[in-house]
């Protein structure tokens, strides 16, 4: 997967949300709010070229105290969210 072009992290009165920059992008049916841990994954990825859930779950276990198994299983899940949103592509 991949952060497609023109959607930036922002930081917007203490609240996470990517922002959609651009003409093309602009569609404000989807605000996208992130937490804290999906706003750290975000901010990681979005200097790669490309990620795998796999790495989206190394990330969560080197940063907070999770074990590897509920790491992948939200990782699983964040990365479904982004790609149905259309922040992400495969």
């Amino acid at each position: 997967m991949k952060v497609k072009p023109g959607f930036t992290l922002r930081d917007i009165c203490g609240e996470y949300i990517i922002v959609a920059e651009g003409l093309e992008n602009i569609d404000f049916s989807n605000i996208i709010s992130l937490n804290e841990s999906s706003a750290y994954l975000w901010k990681n990825v979005e200097e790669m070229e490309s990620f795998t859930v796999d790495d989206l779950a190394r990330l969560l276990t080197e940063e907070y105290e999770v074990d590897r198994e509920t790491a992948l299983r939200d990782s699983e899940q964040l990365a479904q969210q982004w790609l149905k949103v259309g922040v992400v592509s495969e």
